[in-house]
């Protein structure tokens, strides 16, 4: 049974048998091992919709997802049936008047992601046991990379991505303001590329504790505001996606220094402190998703020098797709959580 998670509406997630994917030409049938569920995963669930993305009709979840090619592309692209694989989900697209740079793909105007309703009809993402996936997508995985770690790759190039948009961080005292997911990840990464210290905050204990064990030298309660303020860190990445966060962001920032606008606000406007970012002449910083940061990632998990361990707390199987979301909503008792579509 092809075995998938399929979003109906506000609060209607259902596990469901899918048709058999039908593979064109430049496809492969992927036989999907392990899927992360992602914050945009978990607004479908709870509310229909993932910022301006509105669900229409029934939408299968995932992008952060491995597997292994189990029919390789007819027209003889991509890797051989029986290769570990990772997945890039997006795919650029442009529209006719609106310019963005070449080398950014990642800013395409109409741009395509597994998993999203962005556009009608929806792109269908790959939380199944079988899925069929252009080769462009396919990055293979070389040996050495344990497959929950795998897992990460894609969340993992959202936050190299974010940690790069800062520039050259070695030296440097970084602060992580959120330490979800996405935050555990841009602490790993902002170690891997040589940051002098790096100082996490979080409302709550457990992500602090998650933070520190995976090598931040400073964790602090969010609430701590005048701790906060004291940092003058150089770069601050903004994970959390909130207006808080936001705020403790520039508050955290040292006079000349950058912040990166990682986490994802809602739509519409927000309250934000413009006067303290001008005074300080603060960078501030934009980060979507990513572009060819995945193969970094792939290439820093296999030789070791990626550090992402304890960032994965929970793995149930797919089957048991509900109650995984249920965890994953809660922020402060859980990091990354798994769906396992073997079996």
């Amino acid at each position: 049974m092809n075995l998938g998670v399929v979003a109906y509406a506000a609060d209607d997630l259902r596990v469901e048998e899918l048709p058999e994917p039908v593979p064109a030409p430049d496809e492969a049938v992927i036989t999907i091992d392990y899927g992360g569920i992602c914050g945009s995963d978990l607004h479908y669930w709870l509310h229909g919709a993932a910022g301006t993305s509105i669900l229409r009709a029934p939408m299968v979840l995932g992008h952060e997802v491995v597997g292994t090619v189990a029919r390789a592309a007819a027209d003889g692209s991509g890797p051989a049936a029986g290769t570990p694989v990772a997945v890039h989900p997006g795919t650029p697209h442009g529209v006719d008047g609106v310019p963005y740079p070449a080398d950014r793909p990642n800013l395409a105007p109409a741009s395509t992601y597994l998993g999203s309703a962005a556009h009608v009809p929806h792109c269908d993402g790959a939380f199944a046991r079988r899925v069929a996936l252009p080769t462009r997508m396919l990055r293979v995985l070389p040996a050495g990379i344990a497959p929950r770690d795998a897992a990460l790759i894609e969340p993992a190039a959202v936050a190299w991505h974010g940690v790069e948009r800062a520039g050259d961080v070695a030296g440097k005292r970084v602060a992580v303001i959120g330490a979800g997911p996405i935050g555990l990840l841009a602490i790993a990464v902002a170690l891997h590329h040589g940051a002098a210290e790096v100082v996490a905050t979080d409302v709550a204990a457990e992500p602090r504790e998650r933070a520190r064990a995976l090598g931040a030298a400073v964790v602090l309660d969010a609430r701590e505001s005048e701790a906060i303020a004291a940092l003058h860190a150089d770069v601050v990445i903004e994970s959390s996606g909130t207006v808080p966060g936001l705020h403790a962001a520039v508050d955290a920032a040292a006079r000349g220094g950058v912040v990166v606008l990682l986490g994802l606000q809602r739509a519409g406007d927000i309250d934000f402190p413009a006067a303290q970012a001008i005074t300080r002449e603060l960078d501030l910083r934009g980060a979507l998703r990513f572009n060819d940061e995945i193969d970094d990632v792939i290439a820093a998990l296999a030789d070791g020098s990626l550090d992402v361990r304890g960032v994965v707390t929970h793995v149930l199987p797919a089957a048991d797709a509900l109650e995984a979301f249920a965890i994953a909503r809660d922020a402060a008792a859980s990091g990354k959580v798994l769906l396992d579509f073997r079996g």
